[in-house]
């Protein structure tokens, strides 16, 4: 969903939602995610099709515009269960450590049970250039998400937008602004007081139901990195299953945007 791309100004507000229009709300909650350094962005999807075990569930991520990241993701969708992953990224390398499931469920054949016992409760480490890791690295990219809110390539302008009432999202009082792009129905819920930032959005295409929460605005990602001792190198992978393929890990440039 691009419902914030095609916006071409900024309001100044003086800080009161109230005497702002759906579409100046969306014109400062785009700015303040493109001056975003940094956020914590929780992305869940629901699916009533068919079972997909391979497809990304939910996305809990801290990012930042230097590709850095720390969180999880968890696959399976339309009542499937793919597993769970958890992710660490700094700069070019990148670490995970899936679950059993995960490795069941991603890696086909013997192999990924082999690699359940082989890698059990160990990181996979590697640049994140590799070919296995690649589509997971791919999903720390802050920069890319900002492009497609700011109108990349595939950004189209939405549909007229719509201001509703007041309203609360975890505690925060924000404005809901609705609109269609695309074909779907979204919803951004942006905050009542100024800085107006988007705290969630909501997308319905489908039989797809998708919401993004955003919070932890420039708070720095956490740099803590797994331990020698408790990593192993990706060519172990490589060599257990050649033939291995990436799971289709959601870059946040797929997201609701």
């Amino acid at each position: 969903m691009t419902a914030l791309a095609g916006v071409p100004a900024f309001a100044d507000d003086g800080g009161d939602a109230s005497k702002l229009s759906a579409q100046q709300l969306a014109d400062d909650a785009k700015k303040e995610l493109l001056d975003a350094k940094s956020l914590h962005m929780l992305l869940r999807s629901n699916s009533t099709g068919p079972a997909d075990a391979r497809s990304p569930a939910v996305l809990d991520l801290v990012l930042d515009q230097d590709g850095n990241c720390a969180g999880s993701l968890k696959m399976g969708t339309g009542g499937a269960n793919g597993g769970t992953v958890e992710l660490v990224k700094r700069g070019d390398e990148l670490w995970m450590k899936p679950d059993t499931t995960f490795w069941k469920s991603q890696v086909e054949g013997g192999a990924g049970e082999l690699a359940a016992q082989v890698f059990k409760g160990r990181y996979v480490h590697g640049n994140a250039n590799d070919g296995l890791l690649k589509s997971l690295g791919d999903t720390c990219d802050l920069n890319a998400f900002q492009a497609q809110v700011n109108g990349g390539p595939t950004g189209a302008p939405p549909e007229k937008l719509t201001k509703g009432k007041q309203t609360k999202v975890d505690g925060t009082d924000v404005v809901p602004v609705s609109g269609r792009n695309d074909g779907s129905d979204v919803v951004l819920f942006i905050t009542a007081k100024d800085p107006h930032r988007l705290v969630r959005a909501t997308q319905k295409n489908g039989d797809l139901n998708t919401t993004m929460t955003l919070t932890d605005y420039n708070r720095p990602v956490p740099t803590a990195t797994p331990s020698k001792e408790d990593s192993v190198d990706v060519s172990k992978l490589e060599n257990l299953s050649p033939k291995a393929t990436p799971p289709q890990a959601v870059a946040p440039t797929r997201g609701v945007w």
